[in-house]
């Protein structure tokens, strides 16, 4: 217990779930009964028109304490998410409810972008903060169009703000019993930890009260703790209300991801269980990201077995060339000398905003529609990822800072960043997927990249960037220009001091390099092979390999689309281009031209029959008889007597 008498591994962050007239808001509010301040963020219309619906409203405020003050956010989605973000440390926060936010959604063609933002507000949010939220299926819902989208974006928003808070509670005629924690234990019936608080003991209110009453005059005040947000926080919520949903989120931290036509398999829990530490689930270990991290390495036995055997295939002429490589690759990967074709690939699309002159020539318009596109199944990733049976996840992450001016992001964010990576490296591989490919999509991306390849290597920056062309096919040299000022303020503002890899991503990467480090820090624990193809996923991959260095043995390059960036940072991760396509579709659009060929390389090498063996000397049937003996006996008289004679 922590000195208020609220328990510490309760964190932050906390979602209260229930049904209508459940008794959660009251639960809710004497969660911060002992707050001196406590700012009541309303996101439903006091006076609608309706008076029971009024009335409700009326007691609610006639229930709460004189000293809280009340922040009207109705209307606007993105109040809410303003007030989350101006929030301070020492503030205490309570949400009620997230069904009125929902409401004013229903008509908005982004209301999944509007509920990424909120999720990565509350992520982010350094407050102590408690959400209300109604439990669509305990509540009434009308059979009516209206009423199931409402249904299904509350349970959308319902899943993705479980993953960014700490726990989550579902209150029940007034009983709360709590479905996770932040340090991932259950604490409800029937959810594997103990049994739930009896009333007074601290967890369900105030002591001396039972839950969901109002707290006794004079009882001990009840706050929650400061924490952080956890991995298995979100990993536990999400899995208490059910598989991962279909929700993207810019959030900084434990966002609920986006999977778009998610292959069907069954989790591979059992045999992640038999792995070495490292290889564990992060949520399963509580692991903490840092420098020289002891990960696992391909099987080099199988990788030699694999090229003795490409060397027996009986394949006329130079073989399978440079497709060999992959072959050898997955080998290593699988520990198969025989590897098999991937069948459940999937495609994690970064989509991350940068401020400041690095995206000169962009608009996060621009990349907000590239995103959009990828999750209707259009453009080239969303075609490609449909024609080649490719599960699409779209991972939106917060927008970096301008790195002229400022650190991309803030230090402290960064570790949540590389668990949130690690931990959809953990989803893929618990849902069946063998490869990982990693794309991005955001304004900035691309030089921010090249200002952290240059920052590793020392390159100038000038032969890094590739020229800039608008949409329209003209070259647009100004804002080529304009990058690489931005990124030469951003070396000069940092120059002079030597920066691992956490302080690169906080002053050079943001937000999403570090997810996309994580992945690949997370793919390579969980022995999941990633393919790369452009400057984002290089550039994540030296970050990578500065935390654990055999990262970049389970990455692949399939193409470098000539990319001045990609190049280097792949000649120094050892990486060799598997295909030379030099398209200009966006980065994973170049992974996903070269899976087929990749998958039939792996194929050829399955099917393919072997020489026959060599032997030490023709078969029977076809050596010469030897000499025999001539036993005629005329010969050998005659052969006596020329010998007597």
């Amino acid at each position: 217990m922590s000195h208020d008498g609220w328990p510490p591994h309760f964190g932050a962050r906390v979602l209260v779930l229930g049904g209508i007239r459940s008794g959660k808001s009251e639960y809710a509010e004497s969660l911060l009964s002992g707050a001196r301040s406590v700012r009541y963020l309303a996101t439903a219309l006091a006076d609608g028109g309706d008076p029971a619906f009024a009335d409700r409203v009326a007691a609610h405020r006639e229930r709460r304490p004189r000293s809280w003050i009340t922040v009207e956010t109705y209307g606007d989605p993105a109040a809410l998410v303003t007030a989350l973000g101006q929030a301070a440390a020492d503030d205490m926060l309570i949400v009620d409810d997230l069904g009125g936010w929902v409401v004013n959604l229903l008509d908005r063609s982004d209301a999944q972008v509007h509920v990424s933002r909120l999720a990565a507000a509350v992520a982010g949010c350094p407050a102590r903060v408690v959400l209300v939220s109604p439990e669509v299926g305990l509540s009434v819902v009308p059979p009516s169009e209206a009423g199931v989208r409402f249904a299904d974006l509350m349970g959308l928003t319902n899943q993705a703000v479980a993953a960014a808070c700490d726990a989550v509670a579902l209150v029940v005629a007034g009983h709360p019993v709590w479905l996770t924690t932040a340090d991932g234990t259950a604490t409800g019936p029937g959810f594997g930890g103990p049994a739930a608080p009896a009333a007074g003991t601290g967890l369900s209110g105030p002591a001396g009260t039972a839950a969901g009453s109002e707290p006794a005059e004079g009882a001990a005040p009840s706050a929650i703790a400061g924490g952080a947000v956890t991995a298995a926080a979100g990993a536990a919520a999400a899995t208490t209300a059910g598989a991962p949903i279909a929700v993207t989120l810019p959030a900084a931290t434990i966002p609920s991801p986006e999977v778009l036509s998610p292959a069907a398999a069954a989790p591979k829990l059992t045999a992640a269980l038999t792995e070495s530490t490292q290889a564990l689930p992060i949520v399963a270990t509580g692991l903490v990201i840092q420098q020289n991290m002891d990960l696992p390495i391909p099987d080099s036995d199988a990788r030699d077995a694999a090229r003795d055997h490409l060397n027996l295939l009986d394949i006329p002429g130079s073989g399978l060339g440079r497709l060999a490589e992959i072959v050898l690759f997955a080998a290593g990967a699988q520990g198969r000398a025989v590897p098999l074709p991937w069948q459940r690939p999937r495609m994690l699309l970064l989509h991350g905003d940068h401020e400041g002159d690095v995206a000169a020539g962009q608009t996060p318009h621009a990349s907000a529609l590239l995103a959009a596109q990828a999750r209707r199944g259009e453009g080239p990733i969303g075609l490609l990822a449909a024609e080649h049976g490719v599960s699409l996840q779209i991972v939106d992450t917060a927008t970096a800072e301008a790195i002229e001016h400022a650190p991309a992001t803030e230090l402290d964010t960064v570790d949540g960043l590389l668990r949130y990576g690690w931990q959809l490296a953990d989803e893929a591989a618990d849902s069946g997927v063998d490869l990982l490919l990693l794309g991005s999509c955001g304004a900035g991306a691309e030089a921010t990249a090249a200002a952290v390849v240059s920052a590793v290597t020392g390159a100038e920056v000038p032969g890094l960037l590739n020229r800039v062309v608008s949409a329209d096919g003209t070259v647009d040299d100004a804002a080529w220009m304009l990058r690489c000022a931005a990124v030469r303020d951003a070396l000069h503002r940092v120059r002079g001091r030597v920066l691992p890899a956490k302080e690169m991503l906080t002053e050079l990467g943001g937000p999403d390099l570090a997810v996309a480090a994580g992945v690949i820090l997370g793919a390579t624990a969980r022995r999941t092979p990633v393919l790369l193809d452009g400057p984002v996923g290089v550039a994540a991959g030296l970050i990578a390999r500065d935390l654990g260095s055999q990262s970049r043995l389970w990455c692949a390059l399939a193409d470098t689309g000539r990319h001045p960036t990609t190049v280097l940072a792949a000649d120094v991760l050892g990486l060799t281009a598997l295909t030379d396509l030099n398209t200009g579709l966006g980065e994973g659009a170049g992974a996903l031209l070269a899976l087929p060929l990749l998958r039939s390389a792996l194929t050829l090498a399955a099917s393919l029959p072997a020489l026959p063996p060599l032997l030490d000397e023709p078969p029977a049937h076809l050596q010469e008889p030897e000499d025999e003996p001539d036993t005629d006996p005329a010969v050998s008289r005659a052969d006596d007597a020329s010998v007597v004679d």
